[in-house]
């Protein structure tokens, strides 16, 4: 058996990244789902770009703040206690737009943990 328990603040920043992440799949050597806590500033976003995963899916809590997720057909806002499911093939970007007041904080699960991430161009 094994069980992990892990303060997020602990975890160190996952460097190179638009904004805070904190890995903390990694730290509890997850192999079937990543999991992660992202603190988004206002005009950050969470992935690297405009993309879409081949088998992912993806989980977003938002903990505090209100997350910001595009799509190819709108813009959806997630407040503070809410979830935002992105299934395989689903085009997103996850951001805390220039304009905000607060930080964003959200709570992440990908699962499976694969790395077939692709980027996504809105414009074609």
């Amino acid at each position: 058996m094994g069980y992990h328990h892990i303060i997020p603040g602990d975890v160190s920043a996952t460097p190179d990244r638009p904004c805070v992440k904190r890995a903390l799949g990694d730290v509890a050597g997850l192999e079937q789902m990543a999991a992660n806590v992202y603190e988004v500033a206002p005009g950050e976003q969470i992935p690297l770009a405009y993309h879409y995963h081949d088998d992912q899916e993806e989980v977003f809590y938002v903990l505090s703040g209100t997350l910001h997720v595009e799509t190819p057909d709108e813009t959806f806002e997630v407040g503070a206690d809410e979830v935002f499911v992105v299934e395989p093939d689903s085009p997103q970007r996850a951001y805390n737009p220039d304009a905000a007041t607060e930080p964003a904080r959200a709570f992440v699960v990908g699962a499976p943990s694969v790395d077939d991430v692709h980027p996504y161009d809105p414009d074609g």
